[in-house]
């Protein structure tokens, strides 16, 4: 597995990257984190949640596959492939994955937040069977 940081500027893969599970089961997470922003790939199971969630960063994010009933602030709308959203700082988000096939997406974070760095060192790793590569 590639380390979750990237000090200096280089070529990665997905596979490479190991699979954390933030706090619902029925999701996987990638993260990769530079000196100023993160880079994450999500994939959530069909009928899952996305939990309506904030935070004190900025996220720009877009939907490589599946379909997303998303929440962004006040503006609610079915998504899909190529759809994307912005959340600003403290913006409530979130969804539920529609359809039979998961969602894929990648988030950008900027600036790089000490909690998603912490997180790389203490959240629950999933083990190279349940990786993404499968999905």
């Amino acid at each position: 597995m590639t380390e979750n940081f990237q000090s200096e500027s280089g070529i990665f893969s997905w596979d490479q990257i190991e699979s954390f599970e933030f706090e619902q089961e029925g999701n996987q997470t990638q993260i990769i984190s530079g000196n100023n922003m993160h880079l994450l790939r999500a994939v959530f199971d069909p009928g899952a949640v996305y939990p309506m969630h904030s935070h004190p960063h900025e996220q720009f994010s877009v939907l490589l596959s599946g379909r997303i009933l998303l929440t962004v602030g006040e503006e609610v709308r079915e998504i899909g492939a190529g759809d994307g959203w912005y959340a600003g700082c403290h913006v409530p988000h979130g969804g539920k994955i529609l359809g039979d096939e998961p969602a894929v997406f990648i988030d950008v974070y900027s600036p790089a937040m000490q909690w998603i760095l912490d997180y790389l060192k203490t959240g629950k790793r999933l083990p190279p069977s349940a990786s993404h590569t499968t999905r």
